[in-house]
């Protein structure tokens, strides 16, 4: 017989304790205030979806879904992500409101996780979504949202590395014609794995100058001057474009003032399958994965009937609180009110005056009589005892 599960979790889930809820709370607040001034509005959407829906336009996470059935047989998941659903209900509720429309969210999200993954399977997501803007204005300003979001959160040291799908794609066409060549260059940009990456280089009959062009990819992280040394590497096809365009972003985001924030990584890659153009991320210094990403998606709202640009991003909320500088200590003193059985009344209402001038209250019965041992971890706070022998303390 196996043993029943008394404290046991789902494989990935977790519990939020009051401490650690507060932090998260407070960045929501700090990230909601700074989103809003943008001109964003909240918008929430059913944790559960179906797969035929937001599912199929998710197809990447298809393997890391939460999938169930209803009564009526429909397959649901657990939503993997926002942009989907937000896209949904931009093509069905929101089909009559003019573009562009500027949404925010606030959400936990649900990937499933292997066994040895060590990774939570339910994490919280605070994004933004710019729907029906195709310019590199949309681009710059949600790049330039993202760097306020994580100077509201007080990241002290963040960098924002910005990418295009189009360059890597356009640059192996130019060189290399066997896709499946492709899908292994792409698998080893995605995984970081620059060793593997130059011994597939070195392994095909390229030209000298294609194995130049092809290794000097990896070099394409820095400044602004990484945008000439891109173009000189491409032919006038779809990678010179995408460089044209990231060319046209950086001047945008030179008028908002943010660059010392940014960074271009021409190698960078997305695993979204839905991603179009523009991509980017945000990296702290203390900490190895991705604070937040996004980018430009302009083919997924067709899926839904509404054909719309679209571009945005998802901060992951677990890893924020891991760098935040944010605190939560309380400031304000607590009025605890201890009382004996016979006094409850004149405790209770005092209580109930007190928090009407807005202080938080605790009311504590004493059946004891020990009040210094019922108390003890109450020290910090302001105590009103209202014991029936000796009346107020």
């Amino acid at each position: 017989m196996a043993k029943p599960l008394v404290f046991e979790k789902p494989l990935g889930m977790r519990d939020i304790l009051p401490e650690s809820l507060a932090k998260h709370r407070k960045l929501e607040s700090v990230l909601r205030g700074s989103i809003e001034k943008w001109g964003y509005e909240e918008i929430t959407t059913p944790s559960l979806e179906y797969f035929d829906t937001v599912g199929a336009a998710c197809v990447t996470l298809e393997g890391r879904m939460f999938k169930l059935l209803d009564k009526q047989g429909h397959t649901v998941i657990l939503r993997p992500e926002m942009t989907a659903p937000i896209a949904r209900v931009v093509s069905s509720l929101y089909k009559h409101v003019p573009l562009p429309i500027r949404l925010y969210y606030q959400a936990n999200v649900f990937r499933a996780q292997e066994k040895e993954a060590g990774r939570p399977a339910e994490f919280f997501q605070t994004g933004v979504e710019l729907i029906g803007e195709a310019s590199v204005d949309g681009d710059a300003e949600a790049i330039a949202l993202a760097v306020a979001c994580l100077q509201a959160a007080q990241v002290p040291s963040f960098k924002i590395a910005i990418g295009h799908v189009d360059f890597i794609d356009g640059l192996l066409d130019e060189i290399v014609k066997d896709p499946q060549i492709h899908t292994q260059f792409r698998a080893y940009l995605h995984d970081r794995d620059y060793v593997g990456y130059r011994q597939l280089v070195e392994s095909l009959e390229l030209s000298d100058d294609e194995r130049r062009r092809l290794h000097a990819l990896m070099h394409l992280r820095g400044g602004k001057s990484k945008i000439a040394e891109a173009h000189e590497l491409t032919i006038n096809g779809k990678a010179r474009k995408a460089v044209q365009t990231i060319a046209s972003l950086w001047e945008a985001l030179e008028a908002y003032g943010v660059t010392d924030h940014l960074l271009l990584d021409f190698n960078l890659f997305s695993n979204f399958n839905y991603y179009t153009g523009t991509i980017f991320e945000g990296y702290s210094a203390d900490l190895g994965s991705p604070l937040l990403g996004g980018g430009r998606y302009d083919t997924l709202l067709e899926q839904f009937g509404r054909p719309a640009p679209a571009t945005g991003f998802a901060i992951n909320m677990d890893r924020l609180n891991q760098v935040t500088t944010l605190t939560t200590t309380r400031t304000e003193q607590r009025l605890v009110i201890a009382y004996a059985p016979d006094r409850r009344e004149e405790a209770l209402r005092q209580a109930q005056a007190a928090r009407q001038t807005g202080r938080v209250v605790i009311t504590r019965l004493l059946t004891d009589g020990d009040v210094t041992e019922s108390l003890s971890n109450q020290a910090q706070d302001e105590i009103m005892i209202l014991t029936a022998e000796e009346g107020e303390v």
